[in-house]
């Protein structure tokens, strides 16, 4: 996976804010935070995991899908990535 190495900093960025979002989290539900807070704080990280879910995917398929130069491979790439997109969708 070149893409995520190429990208590498972008992507941790990316992790790192959700850990810390995650460790908000803990704390909210550790100290008896508000619902209304709670809940947010989950959109938040649904959205921060969604985002790197799609800059990986966007990546893959850049590398993988279409600039292979072997059809056959493309199609195994593409499969590959069609099982993570239902099996995350789930």
């Amino acid at each position: 996976m070149a893409h995520t190495i190429s990208n590498k900093n972008k992507l941790l960025a990316r992790v790192r804010r959700i850990h810390g979002q995650t460790a908000a989290l803990e704390k909210l539900l550790d100290g008896g935070g508000d619902c209304i807070a709670t809940l947010q704080q989950i959109a938040a990280i649904r959205g921060a995991v969604n985002g790197l879910m799609v800059a990986v995917i966007e990546g893959h398929l850049s590398e993988h899908v279409v600039q292979e130069p072997l059809l056959e491979q493309r199609q195994q790439d593409l499969d590959v990535v069609l099982q993570v997109i239902k099996s995350y969708l789930k």
